[in-house]
């Protein structure tokens, strides 16, 4: 077990996991994830000056035997085999789904997945030091041992969250990505040792397209371990807030974690092309301000997050809420410059287009929390793991 938590206002160490490698183009050419992701938010955050040599971990592949706690060896030398080769099997792709529109061939398809789960498990290891830390590779919390799914590989997450496991930590999982963190969820579904709780689209119109309801609280050896918070189209920062507040300090002060690990996929911001939530940049922070008041080490992995202007904005947030930074609203010429270079066009007519360019944040607008939220809030109310407390120690 790591030492007795230090309060908020204690400054930690942070660490910033990442590398050249994702520089280099993957998922193909025509890929709601060809797009630069990690390089882009670290660019935004050099351009501010807000990395330093001491807080920089280039990331190391994950082993074979590390990637076989969850995953199965069939499933990993079948990637390793599709690398190898440079395409893939019938039977590879019927069992395990690789080489699909969903989760499509690429050169690196075994090292780039191995690589992320590698910096996620240096994370996880930064928090057993009592450090934060932040894996924007990570949060392809969708991969099940056999079986890529939803754009994930191998699920860094569970992997990270075993290795913490191991050292006995109470683990606090939030995944505020818009799709549910099923593959989390179901890996830790009896573990009274982990709260995983997910705030994501209503899976009736969003992946996975099952799971992720209400009434999913976790299995007969831990019940009310699992939260799920399924929010409705157009769900807005002030919409969130309310659904937010009404579970995070019940949860926090029940389950009283050592550790909490965030995924922070970006796909509930506004303008996200496979979103439908209308997150502002400041909104999405100020979850993650909340989480780090806990005061308890931070392991955040990216996630989802198909707008690269939205994406580098947004985690170079993150990065400076974990390392207790501030950060200047104004973008730095430098990090403006680099957001231009990508080219990305997509919502160029829009009227917020040009301030992408501009700042680092923008709000939302505060219209009414509409009645179906208020029915949720209700709902969540009589939620197990909020009414009992059945796994507390």
């Amino acid at each position: 077990m790591i030492e007795a938590a230090a309060g908020p206002g204690v400054a930690r160490r942070a660490v910033f996991i990442a590398g050249p490698h994702y520089r280099r183009p993957s998922y193909g050419s025509n890929h709601p994830l060809a797009i630069p992701r990690v390089s882009l938010a670290f660019d935004v955050i050099e351009a501010y000056g807000a990395l330093t040599p001491e807080e920089y971990v280039r990331s190391r592949p994950a082993s074979v035997a590390e990637l076989t706690r969850f995953h199965t060896r069939d499933y990993v030398n079948a990637l390793k085999r599709t690398e190898a080769f440079g395409r893939v099997r019938a039977a590879d792709r019927a069992r395990h789904e690789i080489g699909t529109i969903e989760n499509p061939y690429f050169p690196g398809i075994y090292y780039t997945p191995a690589l992320a789960t590698g910096g996620s498990l240096q994370a996880a290891d930064a928090v057993l030091s009592a450090s934060h830390a932040f894996s924007p590779a990570g949060g392809m919390h969708h991969a099940v041992p056999d079986a890529a799914r939803g754009f994930c590989y191998f699920n860094d997450v569970v992997l990270a969250i075993m290795r913490l496991r191991d050292a006995g930590l109470r683990v606090l999982y939030l995944d505020i990505d818009a799709h549910h963190g099923d593959g989390v969820e179901q890996a830790f579904w009896d573990d009274v040792g982990v709260f995983t709780l997910s705030l994501h689209m209503d899976t009736a119109y969003a992946y996975p397209f099952k799971g992720g309801r209400l009434q999913d609280q976790g299995g007969p050896k831990a019940l009310g371990c699992a939260l799920n918070v399924p929010l409705p189209r157009e769900t807005s920062d002030r919409e969130y807030r309310e659904v937010f507040d009404h579970v995070w300090q019940p949860v926090v002060e029940r389950f009283r974690p050592d550790a909490v690990v965030l995924q922070t996929g970006t796909d509930a911001l506004f303008g996200d092309p496979l979103g439908r939530f209308r997150l502002s940049t400041a909104g999405f922070l100020s979850i993650v301000e909340q989480v780090m008041a806990v005061g308890v080490p931070v392991l955040a992995t990216g996630g989802g997050g198909y707008h690269p202007l939205l994406l580098a904005r947004a985690w170079a947030g993150v990065w400076g809420l974990l390392s207790g930074r501030t950060l200047p609203v104004a973008l730095p010429e430098a990090a403006s410059r680099a957001l231009r270079a990508v080219g990305w066009d997509e919502d160029e007519d829009e009227p917020y287009y040009e301030d992408l360019f501009r700042d680092r944040l923008e709000y939302g607008e505060e219209r009414p929390v509409r009645p179906v939220i208020r029915e949720l809030v209700a709902m969540l109310s009589g939620h197990v793991a909020l009414k009992r407390c059945l796994w507390a120690s």
